[in-house]
């Protein structure tokens, strides 16, 4: 009982934020789980020493980009589709069809460019990946995020979906760093 009680202490005190202070509480918890993702991305690579710029541009995208769209985005899904008969489907497609696009080629360019790297890389980056990963983001996450829609309330949803996206993201940094395996060894043929 005495484990459990900074356990419960933690989650009430995370609730009240998310309750007071949602944007910036599902902000933070997505740049947390994304930093977190990527390290454990680099470390299942088996990298000798994190790149802590990537951590960063994780972690950033995470704080600028996924925790306050997502927030946007299913308040929308839920008063657009509040009074229709088909309402998990729609917002299914509207998740699959709107967000999952969107978010993904936005995650391709500005997490190259939070790394540091140019414009050239960040629109390489979309043109090499994009329907790569948005075809694999339909065919895995799907299920995953029917789940989310249906079942979780939605003050929850967000924290959800960053939890499944931890695996996502996971999957992403692995793809990205092949990517860029691909592409220096290229330019270095070149160079030859």
């Amino acid at each position: 009982m005495s484990l459990s009680r900074p356990l419960y202490n933690m989650i009430g005190a995370y609730f009240e934020q998310l309750f007071n202070h949602p944007v910036r509480t599902k902000s933070i918890t997505s740049c947390v789980i994304a930093a977190s993702a990527n390290v454990c991305s680099q470390k299942i690579a088996g990298v000798k020493r994190l790149n802590s710029d990537t951590v960063v541009a994780y972690g950033l995208f995470g704080l600028i980009f996924t925790g306050p769209l997502s927030h946007l985005f299913y308040q929308w899904l839920d008063r657009v589709t509040q009074d229709r008969r088909f309402r998990g489907i729609l917002m299914l497609l509207g998740e699959r069809a709107l967000f999952a696009p969107i978010i993904t080629a936005l995650s391709l360019y500005f997490i190259t460019r939070f790394e540091g790297k140019d414009h050239e890389e960040g629109v390489g980056n979309l043109n090499d990946l994009y329907k790569m990963i948005l075809l694999n983001n339909w065919k895995f996450l799907t299920l995953p995020v029917l789940i989310n829609l249906r079942f979780v309330p939605p003050m929850l949803r967000v924290l959800v979906a960053n939890l499944i996206g931890f695996c996502w993201i996971v999957f992403l940094s692995a793809k990205r760093r092949k990517a860029e395996a691909r592409r220096r060894q290229a330019e270095e043929q070149r160079n030859s």
